[in-house]
């Protein structure tokens, strides 16, 4: 049975103990959100978990989490390398991570990752269908049906714990697509990958027309679908657009299918958008949805900030996340320019990290402003070792108190024996 079949069946789970342990609320509280579908736990029912475990659930009530995307790429394919991403990932608090890798033996890479990882692992499985046709000889417009199941299976075999499939990129909303003026096109590389299928194949999407098959596999592993936006505007000019909104229907059409089948699923949005539409997203998404759990990338709110797309995405995040998104996929400051490395990885993690507490502390999820009073009040005692080790990166706390040489040793060189709480405090 699948995490959604107890709950329906009223049973708690020892996962959802854990979830609830984690998040400080009832397991009920846990299990009613599950029946709903508006609360997923990604764990693969096959998967062996290595210790020190981080099990993830999200949705409504519950803190919002971010996911960290790593893999290799057909100019970097180093396992070394994807494993130090990983681990990166892992310091930095990320709360899942996504093997995308695309160069390389990918099944090596994803075993090591599901092995080493502590947190829930995603895939999308199109990625590793597309490469192996390629590498066979063949266009990957000549990818077979059968192929992008059996990679499919296989990786849920493996222990993947949630899938991006992009069921959404029909022929039908590639028809509206080609209707509107987008200034970018398609910028998802799974939705190209089967945009390009369907046209020259003219046939229907397989995992949307076959998507009974696929919850077939997703429920005998319990992976939760990830229901992937392959029509996400990729800049500002295009959001909210005629095709992303096509595309969200659909969407929304099959996570109902999916509920009924006992199938857990998340949505996934955008993208670019500007500030004043992100909410509008949102809203419409959990309408649309049924109040699935909504997975948004960024969503970055300018275009013109490569380098630094770990702030846009940041800003954001805050914002999605505080009108009702539950998770955050990371953007790290590579993004638009080259193959993250490590260094990347952690400071995208803790960015949207930031977003995500901060959305939590606005929404008022239950504990969320706890540690913001706890810091503040280690603050004004001037214990800096306790408000480092209360801070959201304690490492880059300790690295740049040490370069503070104040002739206060209490205060920092920001205002040294004229600081504000010592001249006054209540």
């Amino acid at each position: 049975m699948t995490q959604l079949e107890y709950a329906k069946n009223k049973k708690i789970t020892p996962e959802m103990k854990k979830v609830a342990s984690c998040e400080g609320v009832s397991a009920e509280y846990i299990r009613a959100g599950i029946e709903k579908g508006a609360v997923v736990i990604l764990k693969n029912s096959g998967r062996k978990m290595p210790r020190g475990w981080r099990i993830s659930g999200i949705g409504k009530g519950l803190r919002t989490k971010v996911n960290a995307n790593m893999g290799s790429s057909p100019d970097s394919m180093d396992i070394a390398r994807e494993r130090k991403k990983l681990e990166s990932a892992l310091a930095a608090g990320a709360d899942t991570v996504m093997d995308l890798s695309t160069g390389g033996n990918l099944a090596r890479i994803r075993k090591m990752v599901l092995a080493d990882s502590s947190v829930p692992v995603g895939t999308v499985p199109i990625y590793q269908a597309a490469c192996e046709t390629f590498h066979a000889g063949r266009d990957i417009a000549r990818m077979k049906s059968g192929d992008m199941f059996r990679v499919i299976e296989q990786q849920a075999r493996d222990g993947v714990d949630f899938m991006t499939v992009h069921c959404g990129v029909t022929r039908e909303n590639l028809r509206i697509l080609r209707r509107t003026k987008r200034l970018t096109g398609i910028v998802s590389r799974g939705g190209a990958f089967l945009a390009r299928w369907i046209t020259e194949n003219r046939k229907e999407n397989p995992l949307f027309e076959n998507f009974s098959y696929l919850l077939d596999i997703a429920y005998k592993y319990d992976v939760t679908l990830s229901l992937g936006d392959g029509l996400r505007p990729g800049c500002l000019a295009d959001a909210n657009d005629a095709p992303q909104i096509a595309e969200l229907r659909v969407l929304g059409r099959l996570a109902g299918l999916a509920y009924r089948r006992n199938v857990q699923v998340i949505i996934e949005g955008p993208g670019h958008v500007p500030l004043n539409k992100i909410e509008k997203s949102v809203l419409l998404e959990k309408k649309v949805c049924r109040n699935a759990p909504f997975y948004v990338l960024g969503p970055l709110v300018t275009d013109i900030a490569a380098g630094y797309d770990h702030i846009t995405c940041a800003i954001g995040g805050a914002i999605a996340g505080s009108a009702g998104a539950d998770f955050l996929c990371y953007v790290t400051p590579a993004e638009h320019l080259r193959l993250p490395d490590e260094k990347d990885v952690f400071e995208g993690v803790i960015a949207s990290r930031i977003a995500a507490h901060a959305a939590d502390i606005a929404k008022g999820v239950k504990g969320a402003m706890g540690r913001d009073i706890a810091l503040s009040r280690e603050r004004r005692k001037f214990n800096w070792k306790k408000q480092e080790l209360l801070s959201i990166d304690p490492s880059r706390f300790r690295n740049r108190r040490r370069k503070s040489r104040s002739g206060d040793a209490q205060a920092c060189t920001m205002c040294g024996r004229f600081c504000a709480m010592k001249q006054f405090n209540l």
